[in-house]
């Protein structure tokens, strides 16, 4: 045997070493091939945002404190210099991350570089003397807890629920428009008493519709009340200041929620609260995912190419349901990461442990699986056509989901005193269980029934696409 035939397949060793490339290349799918879908959030939850976060609590506690003269020996700062330090957030850039990171490989602690960071700026301002009351009585989680407040909060509003809102928008959309095509429903698999489209599609925006109203009324907390949450630090330095009124006063003036009884760290139980919201919205679109994977797979919807696009690398006939898919996946990460910020986040060891700490560096990471999910569900739903004739097929071979019908207008015929309505149920039961009825053999059943006259012809009326009760008009609950 030739050593050709013996030979195996091997990736080649010694390749170049792909993290030692010039441009930075991603480890992570968010921050490769997904960026730009998740590019809103970078404002607020990446590391960078943090950090402009951070400066930004440390420049606001510095107005704070000299605009309502907290300390002996302050006061208030002029128009000029109070917007020369706003001016070091609102110009925080590429530059100033690489100046701060060039801080923090000496301090080895992010906040404490923060603090330098800002104190570097004071003298162009002329407030050089007051370098000391930069990170005043404060610990390094009186500025985390805020910054990450801020950051998660923006996320929230600006990123996350407009992306949200809009995709429930294109749900309560399509249900108006399938608000009238009957369809088959299918309970534990089996034909079912038929509903509308429309109806089934506004059940799912009904859902995520409260749920996002439940997201747009969270309390995001902040506390700054130094290393214990006793203000000890504060009332030994300025005991004659009413430290509880100023730390309220400027949370709120964050626009956070004051959190008056912590410990070192504010509780996080706000954020435990708002991931399972979230993580809630994430399984009701999974829910539709695999549901309308589902109607794809049996035809009821038909997906619209993609000029150019490739269904399959060697099937061409087909277009695969790949935006649905891609968000179950996402929906799956995004909630594993939620749920174990909402379990981790609300236990710490005694006064302060750093769990909390890690684990936050992930919030982004949880947010952007979910908005990626959002975007592919919604781009989905855009190339979705309805199967009329496909539903309207499926329901004139389902007859036998009329013996519901039947059987309560004879138990009503029953009550009223009609002779013969007995076993209803059984009766129905041996028509249809295990049988396919057509309408033919329907009527013809319905026919011998003896039924009063008014009841026979309103079941000889009816077929499986009429049979949807009030289906259509509960749709209206969307806009109430």
């Amino acid at each position: 045997m030739s050593d050709s035939a013996n030979a195996t397949a091997r990736i080649p060793s010694g390749r170049k070493s792909l993290a030692a490339s010039s441009d930075r290349i991603a480890l992570g799918p968010l921050d490769g091939r997904y960026s730009s879908a998740v590019a809103p959030l970078v404002d607020y939850l990446s590391e960078a945002a943090l950090n402009r976060d951070r400066v930004a609590v440390e420049v606001e506690w510095f107005i704070h404190l000299t605009n309502n003269n907290v300390l002996p020996g302050t006061e208030p700062l002029t128009a000029d210099q109070q917007a020369g330090l706003r001016a070091i957030v609102t110009e925080f850039d590429a530059e100033s991350v690489k100046e701060l990171a060039d801080i923090e490989k000496v301090t080895v602690h992010d906040v404490k570089a923060v603090e330098y960071f800002i104190g570097n700026h004071l003298a162009a301002l002329g407030l050089e003397r007051l370098k000391p009351l930069v990170h005043f009585g404060c610990t390094s989680e009186d500025i985390n807890n805020l910054s990450y407040a801020v950051g998660v909060k923006g996320a929230v509003e600006d990123a996350w629920l407009p992306a949200a809102r809009a995709l429930v928008a294109k749900i309560a959309e399509m249900a108006e428009e399938n608000r009238a095509v009957p369809m088959l429903s299918r309970t534990h698999g089996q034909p079912a008493t038929p509903t509308t489209l429309g109806k089934e599609l506004a059940v799912t925006a009904f859902r995520l519709t409260r749920q996002l109203d439940r997201i747009a009324k969270t309390e995001f907390l902040g506390k700054i009340n130094g290393a214990t949450g006793t203000y000890a630090a504060h009332y030994a330095s300025v005991p004659e200041a009413n430290w509880e009124d100023v730390a309220k006063n400027f949370v709120e003036g964050l626009g956070l929620t004051w959190n008056p009884l912590t410990t070192q760290i504010e509780s996080h139980d706000w954020q435990a609260e708002l991931y399972a919201d979230m993580a809630r919205f994430n399984r009701i679109l999974h829910n539709l995912c695999t549901d309308v994977w589902s109607y794809i797979s049996i035809g009821y919807f038909a997906q619209i190419p993609v000029p150019g696009a490739t269904g399959s690398s060697t099937m061409p006939h087909k277009v695969n349901p790949i935006r649905f898919e891609n968000a179950e996946a996402n929906l799956e990460i995004s909630n594993a990461l939620l749920d174990t910020l909402g379990a981790t986040l609300v236990t710490s060891r005694w006064q302060r442990d750093l769990t909390d700490s890690s684990s936050q560096r992930n919030i982004g990471v949880a947010f952007g699986h979910s908005l990626l999910a959002i975007n592919n569900v919604l781009g989905g739903l855009g190339r979705l056509d309805t199967a009329e004739a496909v539903l309207a097929y499926d329901l004139d071979h389902n007859w036998e989901v009329l013996a519901e019908a039947i059987q309560m207008v004879m138990r009503a015929e029953a009550i009223a005193g009609v002779e013969g309505m007995e076993d209803p149920y059984e009766r129905l039961k041996d028509l249809t269980r295990g049988h396919r009825v057509d309408a033919n053999r329907m009527q013809e059943f319905v026919s011998g029934l003896g039924l009063s006259a008014d009841a026979q012809q309103r079941l000889l009326d009816l077929t499986p696409g009429k049979y949807i009760g009030i289906a259509e008009s509960l749709v209206d609950h969307l806009n109430k």
